[in-house]
């Protein structure tokens, strides 16, 4: 699927053809669960000045030292910013695949979608609570349980897929990237798509 799916078959944000935006990396990291295949997610910290407070993939801007914003500084890119933020060993991770680049407005970053097999699970948890709240992973069969599927809605007008998982509401940039990949692994249930749920944070 990785190989095949095209930009627009994700989402309609997509990188600004004058090369505008900071190149970013998340790891979109699925392993094997107590009760089945599962995804690792972190809450981020309410304090921070952007998406706070919302759960998301690990991840971050691409440095210097992380090589090719084009190539493999990508996976490095993803790798480190889980590590520094979950506390994982990213020689237990096997990376996969990459999906296209994908543009988040509020924020101007152009990011990459690294998929990756955690191989050898290792204890995860916040590394800076001032960055990370809360470490977690999801059943991808609660992500594909229909009860918890809905549409966020925003008042700036954003609209776009919501998943509840426990305490958590997954929205914004992560939930979109969810549900195509569940989509395009042929993971999807049919779910009620006027399902509503309101948000009063940024997208």
């Amino acid at each position: 699927m990785a190989d095949t799916v095209e930009p627009r078959q994700l989402s309609r944000f997509l990188p600004p053809p004058d090369g505008a935006g900071r190149p970013s990396a998340v790891l979109v990291l699925f392993g094997e669960g107590a009760d089945g295949p599962e995804l690792l997610l972190m809450e981020r910290a309410s304090s921070l000045r952007s998406h706070a407070g919302q759960p998301s993939f690990p991840g971050g801007a691409i440095d210097p030292e992380d090589g090719d914003p084009e190539g493999d500084g990508r996976l490095r890119a993803a790798l480190r910013e889980a590590e520094e933020e979950t506390g994982l060993d990213p020689s237990g991770v096997q990376i996969f695949a990459t999906l296209p680049a994908l543009y988040i407005p509020v924020s101007g970053f152009v990011v990459t979608p690294v998929l990756g097999w955690w191989r050898r699970p290792t204890p995860v948890a916040p590394v800076d609570p001032a960055e990370t709240a809360r470490v977690f992973t999801v059943p991808v069969s609660e992500l594909t349980d229909p009860d918890n599927r809905a549409m966020a809605v925003h008042p700036s007008g954003y609209t776009g897929p919501a998943f509840r998982v426990g305490p958590a509401l997954v929205w914004g940039f992560t939930a979109g990237v969810i549900d195509r990949l569940l989509h395009y692994a042929g993971w999807e249930r049919p779910w009620d798509r006027d399902k509503r749920v309101s948000i009063d944070r940024k997208p």
